[in-house]
């Protein structure tokens, strides 16, 4: 079994002092770690590059120009070497050592007391990644997903038990007891109101908790309305991916990719109400409905909806009936398809002296018609982006046309935007037609109108039409 050199540990650095030796870049990093502690921190520089000198100054640490000596040894807890050079780290290091202050040098294992871990900073919640300095970048990489699945905030439950921490002793003196009110905070209406920053209402219902109170109390659920972006997992947003880890249920449409609806945790309810364009296996009035009763079960539901969810994704009517019902609920926006296809294709959306405006608009009314009212606000110059266009695509290029666009304005649709599988597809607004020929394209489709598609990466595009195959020679 594998066994670690160096035992992690929480060192107590308040009002104590730490030295930090060194003039450049290394010494910055390490000076950035150190500030966020109750540390009195002291560098020795006796040449600071002008970023390092800056810092200092901001951020009210002792500069003196001499190496350590040994009046500063002697106060010192703690002392970080990151001066670049072998002999030097080396003789600082044993000075160090001789006053018994442990020390790290900076990429010198073989010269260290003690190492400097990846750290997730959630104060006064702190979670330090270590590698016993073998590999610090996947130290980082393992931070960086920590950081996804815990909210800015989270330090808040740890403030919310260090208020309660005497009264709780006081009432529950037995350790078993204490153990299970406590995951019952964390893990229930307290913490998600401390979370909220709703500080006082989280210590109320936390002592109603120890008063016994709350097995009394009717469970208040809450409702998420989470943008899934265009479908790529790695086009979720941070709080995205954490309310899909803490939901009870996930309530998805059909465009959200099983890869994206398998984010959540593995014992949560998964409901599909499955609305595609001209397909609604699930009425919008039962879907509002079936929001409300989760909700008032006391369930934390996750509504998941492709793109963003207040970009025709229907959820002012979902916003609404859970207005009505009283039900708390928050909006998550996610990335629509409409950025996610002008990625796709390098297209900048607005363009100085080109296009100074935008336009999102769907190519179906709420009648199934195709609206007339933008058709004049493109011809006015900008850029248009238009949601579920395919299908109509003949009649949209028609309307343009005859609202005076010219016919050769440059037109780009995507398939699957922000997907691996999309597919680009370009020419000018007279030959949009053709792509409602297609019967190779079967994946959600965006299409963007303006003079600044032009300034795209288009070289890779098909036609609107397809072309046919030539035949092989005999």
């Amino acid at each position: 079994m594998a066994r670690f050199r160096y035992f992690p540990v929480s060192y107590d650095v308040a009002g104590r002092t730490v030295l930090v030796v060194g003039d450049g870049e290394q010494a910055l990093q390490k000076l950035r770690l150190l500030v966020r502690t109750q540390a009195r921190l002291v560098l020795c520089s006796d040449a600071p590059d002008a970023t390092l000198n800056r810092f200092a100054g901001e951020n009210a640490i002792t500069l003196t120009a001499s190496e350590p000596t040994a009046a500063l040894l002697g106060d010192a807890v703690l002392m970080v070497v990151a001066t670049g050079d072998a002999a030097r780290d080396a003789r600082l290091a044993a000075l160090a050592r001789a006053a018994r202050v442990p020390v790290n040098v900076v990429d010198r294992p073989h010269l260290c007391d003690f190492t400097t871990p990846a750290l997730v900073d959630r104060a006064p919640v702190s979670i330090a990644i270590a590698t016993d300095g073998a590999a610090p970048v996947l130290a980082q990489l393992v931070r960086a997903r920590i950081e996804a699945l815990l909210p800015p905030g989270f330090g808040r439950l740890a403030a919310l038990a260090e208020s309660l921490r005497a009264t709780v002793l006081e009432r529950l003196p037995d350790g078993a007891a204490r153990r299970r009110f406590w995951s019952a905070v964390f893990g229930g209406r307290a913490a998600a109101a401390a979370l909220a920053g709703e500080d006082e209402r989280a210590r109320v219902i936390a002592l109603k908790m120890l008063a016994g109170d709350a097995e009394r109390e009717t469970p208040s659920g809450k409702v998420f309305l989470v943008g899934a972006g265009p479908g790529a997992e790695d086009l979720l947003t941070l709080r995205a991916h954490r309310l899909l880890i803490e939901a009870d249920v996930i309530v998805h449409d059909a465009l959200v990719p099983d890869a994206v609806v398998a984010m959540g945790r593995r014992d949560a309810t998964r409901i599909a109400v499955g609305k595609r364009k001209g397909h609604h296996s699930v009425p919008q009035a039962e879907i509002d409905a079936l929001l409300v009763r989760l909700a008032r079960e006391g369930r934390r539901v996750v509504r998941l909806k492709a793109g963003d969810p207040m970009v025709f994704g229907r959820a002012g009517e979902e916003i609404a009936a859970l207005r009505a019902a009283g039900i708390d609920h928050e909006i998550v926006p996610g990335v629509t398809a409409s950025l996610a296809a002008a990625a796709d294709a390098g297209i900048p959306l607005t363009l100085r002296g080109v296009a100074s405006h935008l336009v999102l608009t769907t190519a179906h009314g709420a009648d199934g018609a195709v609206p007339s009212d933008w058709a004049a606000i493109a011809a006015a110059g900008g850029t248009v982006a238009v949601h579920m266009g395919r299908s109509v695509a003949d009649r949209m290029a028609a309307q343009l046309l005859a609202a005076g666009l010219p016919a050769g304005t440059p037109v780009v649709a995507v398939e699957n935007a922000g997907r691996p599988d999309r597919r680009l597809f370009t020419g000018p607004l007279a030959a949009l037609p053709g792509l409602t020929t297609r019967d190779d394209v079967a994946g959600p489709v965006l299409i963007l109108i303006g003079a600044a598609v032009a300034h795209g990466e288009l070289a890779g595009a098909e036609p609107f039409h397809r072309v046919a195959a030539v035949p092989a020679a005999a």
